[in-house]
């Protein structure tokens, strides 16, 4: 069959709003804003690079979300003891809170989410284009997210995020027709940025600088990106400032503040030094009697809190007797110890992994699919090391004198 010829006659063709072409030092870009959950959205992304055949198709994705796209047993692979051990269950947490709340639309639609993304890099597979991934790592996203948010903001964004996956209100007609014109999870996050300013500069600002200098330094005279609608203005900013920027400072997970490294060894520090002050002070059995309150104070709601979510019963036991030491250092928390456990004492199984998406969803499933289980036996047990901490260290300290 004889390869089509590209269209050329751009300017007597009118695109809708959604594509924005911007003219830069010779180099044209054509930005094609998607609702991620919108088959007009992924009809219109062939339609352009079968029109426009660029040199190059950027596309809103990086690695891992291309490989989990093409590969619907992403879940099968997914090392959860690992992901423990790194310390990432929260960020796991937040993801699937954002996937599952995009999914659960996407299904009211018709349409599952990233299938326009998707669509991108097969036209252009099937056109012999290149394809540039111009999207951050959405771990190191994640991870900049949360480390960069305060321990109330946190709590807050956590609330959020299980009454999105838990909502099971009916959405009208009207409102359908409206989300897909919009770009569902972009217009999410910018909600969320109204009472958390650096959600959104995480989630979004930073990416529309990240995806805009990836796709200004992608190679060709005429390059088309797909990327979601929310993003459009942001990136072609960007390019028309046609400023080179330095992505290093964006590209890397930003540490603790010392602040905050003083405060989670500073506590430990006071608990103990009341503890032997008391000792040395009051005596040995008044030291026995309050280094006994701790252990209790911190054992049992953290062991309460694995039991609430089900947990497996050497789980709750290893919970209580890990809560009082763990809640003395910042290295690790009882709610990781609690979820290492489980893990082993209850690993998911293969069907659980591969319907996590949908069941996040739903409240009851929860407490059912093994995997989610180990998610609320890390949020629970970590609550219940909280707030065993604040009443173990308020007693101690006001028997200091």
């Amino acid at each position: 069959m004889e390869e089509q010829e590209p269209i050329t006659e751009t300017e007597s063709f009118e695109y809708p709003a959604d594509v924005l072409f911007v003219e830069v030092n010779g180099r044209t870009f054509i930005i094609v804003g998607t609702a991620h959950i919108s088959q007009e959205s992924t009809d219109l992304v062939r339609e352009v690079i079968e029109r426009e055949r660029p040199d190059v198709v950027c596309v809103e994705l990086d690695e891992q979300r291309y490989q989990s796209l093409i590969d619907q047993r992403k879940w099968e692979a997914l090392d959860l003891r690992e992901i423990i051990r790194r310390k990432q269950l929260m960020t796991l947490i937040i993801n699937l809170l954002l996937s599952s709340y995009q999914k659960r639309l996407g299904q009211k639609l018709g349409v599952a989410p990233g299938t326009e993304l998707l669509e991108a890099t097969k036209v252009a597979q099937e056109l012999d284009i290149p394809i540039e991934l111009v999207d951050r790592d959405v771990r190191i996203t994640l991870r900049r997210a949360w480390n960069s948010m305060s321990f109330l903001e946190k709590m807050k964004l956590l609330g959020s995020g299980f009454v999105g996956a838990f909502e099971g209100e009916e959405i009208s007609e009207e409102q359908l027709s409206e989300l897909r014109q919009s770009d569902v999870l972009t217009e999410l996050m910018s909600e969320l940025g109204e009472f958390m300013p650096v959600l959104k500069t995480v989630l979004i600002d930073e990416r529309d600088t990240y995806i805009a200098q990836k796709t200004r330094a992608s190679a060709g005279d005429k390059v088309v990106a797909v990327v979601g609608a929310g993003h459009m203005n942001g990136i072609r900013e960007t390019l028309e400032a046609n400023k080179e920027e330095d992505l290093s400072a964006i590209e890397t997970v930003p540490k603790g503040s010392s602040a905050g490294k003083i405060i989670g060894w500073g506590i430990p520090a006071m608990i103990v030094g009341a503890l032997l002050y008391i000792g040395v002070t009051q005596g040995v059995e008044a030291l026995r009697d309050n280094a006994w309150y701790w252990f209790i104070a911190n054992g049992i709601p953290t062991a309460l809190g694995a039991a609430l979510a089900w947990a497996h019963p050497v789980t709750i036991i290893a919970s209580f007797f890990a809560a009082p030491f763990t809640s003395l250092t910042p290295v690790i928390g009882a709610g990781y110890v609690a979820a290492l456990i489980q893990v082993y004492m209850k690993p998911p199984t293969v069907k659980e992994l591969q319907t996590v998406g949908e069941d996040a969803s739903q409240p009851k499933m929860w407490w059912k699919n093994k995997l989610l289980r180990v998610l609320l036996v890390f949020i629970f047990a970590s609550l219940g090391s909280i707030l065993g901490t604040v009443l173990g260290a308020s007693e101690i300290i006001s028997n200091l004198f």
